[in-house]
């Protein structure tokens, strides 16, 4: 359920993710720029063609304090964003599902793009989930999996310096 009291969502969800709810939730009359983000279960992964599902398992007491630690980088980085969602999945999620969204809302679509675009790779790189991938001939741990870095030590976006906004999210 989305907080009322607070600018940020935060959670492990067993279920369905509410994605048209946090849509819902980060719009406000004082920001233009609403970015979704919405990762979602796909049939295929690099080497096979026959995904039927995916489990996601997570270190769950680790979770909200890493997602927690990626917001607040975001609006150190980009002053100008308003709400934040960051909700994953845990569980068996059909082919076709989300498996985790990324919210940002803003005044303007450069601060809400940017760190929409952050937030995501972030919570990708550093929060401690982990999929296990279903196909006609086994199952696996992603083969995309990764070590866990810490945020202080994100290169984002890759190859590049960290950004910061200092236009006040004008754009």
């Amino acid at each position: 359920m989305a907080p009322v009291d607070s600018d940020t969502w935060l959670g492990l969800i067993e279920g369905i993710l509410p994605v048209e709810e946090a849509l819902a939730w980060a719009g406000r009359h004082d920001c233009g720029a609403v970015v979704l983000f919405s990762g979602n279960a796909r049939n295929h992964a690099e080497g096979r063609t026959d995904v039927t599902r995916l489990v996601y398992e997570a270190y769950e007491e680790q979770v909200v304090p890493r997602l927690q630690r990626v917001a607040d980088e975001a609006r150190r980085r980009w002053p100008a964003v308003v709400r934040i969602a960051l909700l994953h999945r845990i569980g068996v999620v059909p082919i076709g599902e989300a498996a985790v969204v990324a919210v940002v809302s803003s005044a303007h679509r450069q601060a809400a793009f940017s760190a929409g675009c952050f937030c995501i790779d972030a919570l990708k790189a550093t929060v401690p989930i982990w999929k296990l991938e279903t196909w006609d001939g086994g199952e696996h741990w992603g083969i995309g999996a990764q070590h866990l870095v810490d945020l202080d030590d994100l290169e984002w976006p890759p190859g590049a310096s960290v950004p910061v906004d200092t236009s006040g999210g004008q754009a």
